[in-house]
């Protein structure tokens, strides 16, 4: 069997990146580096790893969008401004979700020391380009908290949806194991 006939469809994987995303981002709008440095090394780890991970599936989902576009369609109850809207929500979402892996590419880029992703994988060359790399630095927290914006104004416009519009948005969203808790 070909590796493509034994993997899901594309919006079941999709849901799942999705789902997986919202606990990791969740976490790291709460958790930053110095609050689990306390904890010790092995906390600081756990949180790098977690990162990786995150950072991985948010380039996945972007390659997904640059080969084959965005999988979510607005739907028919969405008319007008609604539908612009709803593309330009999801659109956001993912290319946010690169910039902040971007940037977080540039902080490895310009810092004095070698950062390893994962306490592994190095994220890049460091140059020691210490005022970039607080400059960079900041853009990376102000567009992560401001991509949180959109994460919330994301889920209230499909929360809704669902309830306003009662086209089951968040049904069509969340896997069917899911959708008899809705």
């Amino acid at each position: 069997m070909s590796l493509r006939s034994r993997l899901p469809p594309r919006r079941t994987a999709l849901k799942w990146l999705h789902w997986t995303m919202v606990p990791l981002f969740i976490w790291f709008l709460l958790v930053q580096p110095k609050d689990v440095t306390p904890f010790g090394p092995r906390a600081f780890q756990a949180h790098s790893m977690l990162a990786l991970v995150f950072v991985s599936l948010s380039l996945l989902w972007f390659a997904d969008l640059m080969r084959r576009g965005l999988a979510s369609r607005p739907g028919p109850k969405l008319t007008g401004r609604l539908r612009t809207v709803h593309r330009a929500m999801h659109l956001t979402l993912i290319w946010g979700l690169f910039f902040v892996a971007f940037t977080g590419f540039l902080l490895g880029l310009t810092s004095a020391t070698l950062l390893k992703a994962g306490g592994v994988l190095p994220i890049a060359p460091p140059l020691g380009l210490h005022a970039a790399n607080e400059i960079v630095g900041i853009v990376h927290i102000i567009e992560f908290y401001a991509l949180g914006a959109v994460v919330a104004g994301h889920a209230g416009f499909h929360i809704w949806r669902h309830y306003r519009l009662r086209d089951n948005a968040l049904r069509i969203m969340v896997p069917q194991r899911f959708h008899r808790f809705l």
